[in-house]
């Protein structure tokens, strides 16, 4: 017999094409898969050959996979700030990842100021965020994984919306002792310290099932931001590992695609119990990652890696699954895509109107995914303006130019995804085009100074 699903998403595209048809009247449920420092081509569906994600690469043969989607940072927390923000993450003043490195400021009587004391700053709750959005138009909400956006009370992500949060606060841990280097605890059940047993991952997994089978209210949104694949790289089964300073960046690719896989196993067992309660082909699922690989990772074929905004350290996978809303099966999309794309697109799926004031900055993705709508031309910067690193970029079509310190180059990234011919004395037109481009893009989100800085 074949499975219903195969049905769903053969007709599907076809019933939205017919007259008066629309998507479901009942809004979907939204699953949301946050991998961390994951290479461009480290699963199968993206190439990955010695990785196996037989339930990853489903949810792109059964949905569509976006070739040319963007982590709009090129590290952890301000990746995360813009999904939930729905804003360039230079709105909250949030652009590097929060922690030990980061440098941290505050407004004082309009003047930034520099504070000492690390794990202070974080995201502010706001209204129009996307969790209170949803939670407002009648969602359920759980988060279960890595935070990275505030260690206080008043970042925590109950604060944000969430019913049910269990996870780490901060930007990585030991995968089975769960605390971070200097042995600080991460561990939280929503505000509370908590203890537990096990690899995180499989935790998060657990967290995540449980809730689809014995609590998941209709309509729900489950966040589960991994904090796989990140250093340290304990593989899982295998409690005896430890983290300390001088080991937290030993391992091995093997290693690391048995923590790959991991996730894989448990993407399995969400497709399990959705199916179980009947509600898969009306659950939108998406897997991309928060920015791109790092060590052990394999961004073949771009250039460069996380913390740089070369291709390697901001192009992601970024696979979309919702059969019920007409996203059709197999589809491989170029439209380029970024992070607030699935913060607008959520909302539209839900049927939320999108806020006015403030704008999000990102676009509903569905009408391309579902090809009632042509493909269109986008302009996307990227900036890392740190003490001891300057960096920024500009794509616009196909054309990329970056500003590496004092490095120009310009790139086609159509006929060159690797940015490898530099073509900036051929097409210095272009170099002034995206120049103006991104001057105009810092303006704007620089137009309103935020309250915090940390970069």
């Amino acid at each position: 017999m074949i499975p219903l699903r195969y049905f769903h998403s053969f007709l599907a595209p076809l019933l939205l094409a017919l007259p008066g048809f629309s998507a479901p009247a009942s809004p979907p449920n939204v699953i949301m898969l946050l991998v961390d420092d994951m290479g461009y081509a480290d699963v199968g569906c993206m190439g990955s050959k010695d990785i196996h994600t037989p339930n990853i690469d489903r949810i792109a043969a059964e949905g569509v996979k976006m070739t040319d989607f963007y982590a709009s940072a090129p590290v952890c927390s301000p990746t995360r700030v813009a999904f939930l923000t729905g804003q360039w993450q230079q709105r909250t003043g949030i652009e590097w990842a929060i922690g030990l490195t980061s440098e941290e400021e505050k407004r004082v009587d309009g003047k930034l100021v520099t504070v000492e004391e690390r794990f202070t700053m974080g995201l502010t709750p706001e209204d129009f965020h996307l969790v209170p959005l949803l939670k407002k138009h009648g969602y359920g909400t759980a988060a279960y994984g890595k935070w990275h956006m505030g260690f206080k009370p008043e970042h925590n992500p109950v604060q944000h919306g969430f019913d049910e949060y269990f996870g780490i606060i901060g930007g990585q841990c030991d995968y089975y002792k769960y605390y971070y280097l200097g042995g600080m605890k991460q561990l939280y059940e929503k505000t509370e310290m908590t203890t537990a047993e096990g690899y995180i991952t499989d935790l998060f997994n657990q967290r995540t099932v449980r809730y689809i089978r014995e609590e998941a209210s209709e309509p729900f949104f489950i966040y589960v931001p991994y904090n796989a694949v990140h250093h340290p790289y304990h593989v899982p089964d295998d409690p005896s590992q430890s983290y300390t300073n001088e080991n937290k960046n030993d391992g091995t690719r093997a290693g690391y695609a048995k923590m790959v896989e991991r996730i894989d196993q448990g993407v399995g067992e969400m497709f399990a119990a959705l199916e179980e309660k009947g509600i898969l082909d009306n659950t939108m699922i998406i897997f991309t990652s928060d920015n791109g690989g790092e060590r052990f990772s394999d961004n073949g074929p771009l250039f460069n890696h996380k913390t740089t905004a070369w291709e390697g350290g901001i192009r992601v996978p970024c696979l979309i699954r919702w059969p019920d809303g007409g996203i059709p099966a197999g589809k491989v999309v170029t439209q380029a895509g970024i992070t607030m794309d699935l913060t607008a697109t959520i909302l539209a799926a839900a049927g939320i109107e999108l806020p006015a004031d403030p704008v999000l900055d990102g676009i509903d993705l569905l009408p391309i995914l579902r090809g009632e709508k042509p493909e269109i031309e986008r302009t996307f910067c990227w900036r890392v303006d740190r003490t001891r690193r300057k960096m920024k970029a500009v794509r616009h079509g196909d054309w990329k130019y970056v500003k590496d310190d004092m490095v120009e180059l310009l790139f086609n990234l159509r006929d060159d995804i690797g940015e490898h011919s530099n073509l900036y004395y051929k097409r210095y037109d272009k170099v002034e085009e995206l120049r103006e481009k991104l001057a105009a893009w810092e303006a704007e989100v620089d137009k309103v100074p935020p309250p915090i800085r940390i970069h």
